[in-house]
């Protein structure tokens, strides 16, 4: 396995869909604003999103894939009975679940927004679309057990480009938008489940080169399938605990009037980041860690696992001094438009600002899981993310009454360093993990390069102001100028510091 070749491949498609993605928000930003409208949209949006992030960006694989590896070395009937299993109890589990919760959606709606419930009309919107919505997690949750399959055999390529499709289809949606008025947000409510079918026939016909789906009611629950559903729940729960920190979040920015979309917005700025410095690089390095895991070659483990937090910093390191620098021009110049207002741009860049702080950590929490997942332990993560979760909804709750929506952010930024802090201590306790002499020669030279660039960013945005300024129509043109510029100034100097080398693309591990 290449790493920085695979881990290319992946974020290629994964920056397609995300995008596509900015595009589509752009449009909701247009045609819906930060009002109330877009509130319950998001609401609606927000649930079943949080799913597929937690079962397709890298959680399900987090207990799969080990489980999947070893059965390959058993053979393929083995594998192939194996996965049969796993198959068939997830359509019944997810069948029922999306039944019930489909049947008391209006108790569901209220827990995930209570502050809704001071406007009937609001709830009631909320509830309408989220049952539409709601379909999506069975299919996507289908979809992310066969992109499991597919990343277990080194195919990153298909699995990412998966996503592009729900994008596709709510901007063909929203192209629409000032023809369909209110009604927009219904149509965009089925777009999302009608995104989630296709993503399972697309990726249905590709996963049958290593697997033939099929249910069966005469599944056994043996030894190796509660093993693996016992790993299942605390690996979702552990890798997905940034997703799980903003739904946290969305729940009390609730009671608080446009709160839901100002966060909305911010998270699909550093989200792009994250999905290629922590995402894409865990769901990556798994496999091949699960398999030097079986074999016991820890050389090989440690060669990997340094390479891996190299490349995690190497890409959120910058990325966060460019957001702490320009949050509000990066808010107004992708989503200032039509009904997206300057407060809304300020209260937005605001959110993205705190959220920054903790990039590096939502990349390390992904990364420092997966040598545990590789070594198919999910206990302790997810025992240090319960610990995170309810850090983070302790400082959300007391400060909130007092400071608003912006300790959300805030309080998900400290609870993830708490969270990567405490994996790493115990990664080292456990001697799953130690550094090597090229990682701590390169880290302060990354961290040396990513402070250059932001400097030469701060200037530009200086230099540039007016055009950035909020009425400027050709803002999001100059921003990209300075984002390519700051990219190409960063590579250049880590090139020349030896930040990092040419032939590191060619390494196989």
């Amino acid at each position: 396995m290449n790493l920085i070749k695979s881990t290319g491949t992946f974020s290629f498609f994964t920056i397609i869909s995300r995008i596509l993605g900015y595009f589509r928000d752009i449009l909701i930003a247009i045609f819906l604003g930060a009002g109330p409208l877009a509130d319950a949209f998001f609401v609606a949006f927000r649930i079943p999103n949080t799913f597929r992030r937690l079962f397709s960006e890298g959680t399900f694989n987090a207990a799969f894939v080990p489980s999947y590896t070893s059965e390959l070395y058993n053979g393929k009937e083995q594998s192939e009975k194996f996965t049969t299993n796993v198959f068939s109890l997830l359509i019944l589990s997810l069948f029922f679940l999306v039944l019930i919760i489909e049947i008391f959606m209006p108790y569901f709606v209220f827990l995930i927004a209570p502050g809704f419930s001071g406007s009937e009309e609001k709830m009631s919107l909320a509830i309408n679309l989220t049952r539409i919505t709601f379909p999506f997690l069975f299919f996507i949750s289908l979809s992310s057990f066969f992109s499991a399959i597919l990343n277990s055999h080194n195919r990153f390529a298909v699995a990412a480009a998966a996503p592009v499709i729900l994008n596709f289809f709510l901007i063909s949606v929203l192209v629409y938008g000032s023809l369909l008025g209110d009604r927009l947000v219904y149509y965009l409510a089925y777009a999302v489940t009608l995104a989630g079918i296709a993503q399972f026939i697309y990726l249905f016909f590709y996963v049958k080169r290593f697997y033939s789906p099929k249910f069966i009611f005469n599944f056994s629950i043996d030894e190796k399938i509660k093993n693996f559903f016992s790993k299942l729940l605390p690996s979702i729960f552990s890798s997905g605990v940034t997703q799980i920190n903003i739904l946290v979040g969305t729940i009390i920015a609730s009671f608080q009037a446009s709160a839901v979309s100002y966060l909305y917005y911010a998270d699909r700025i550093y989200q792009i980041n994250l999905a290629i410095a922590g995402i894409a690089i865990g769901i990556v390095i798994l496999p091949q860690l699960s398999k030097y895991v079986n074999t016991n070659e820890n050389e090989k483990i440690l060669l990997i696992q340094n390479k891996a937090l190299e490349l995690s910093l190497f890409l959120s390191l910058p990325a966060t001094i460019a957001l702490l620098i320009a949050s509000e021009q990066i808010i107004s110049a992708l989503f200032g438009y039509g009904s997206f207002d300057e407060v809304s741009v300020k209260n937005s860049s605001k959110a993205l600002f705190y959220f920054a702080l903790g990039l590096p950590a939502f990349s390390l929490i992904k990364v420092f899981s997966s040598f545990y997942f590789a070594r198919h332990n999910t206990k302790l993560p997810f025992y240090i993310s319960l610990v995170s979760v309810l850090l983070n909804i302790l400082i959300s709750i007391i400060f909130f009454k007092n400071v608003g929506f912006i300790i959300i952010p805030i309080a998900t930024t400290i609870s993830s360093w708490f969270n990567s802090i405490l994996l790493f201590i115990f990664l080292k306790k456990d001697n799953f993990f130690n550094f090597n002499l090229v990682f701590i020669s390169r880290f302060f030279r990354m961290l040396c390069s990513s402070i250059i660039m932001g400097i030469f960013i701060y200037y530009l945005i200086i230099f540039f102001e007016t055009n950035l300024a909020y009425n400027q129509s050709l803002k999001s043109v100059f921003l990209i100028g300075i984002v390519v510029v700051g990219l190409i100034s960063y590579l250049l100097i880590a090139f020349l510091i030896r930040a990092f080398k040419i032939s590191d693309i060619n390494l196989k591990y």
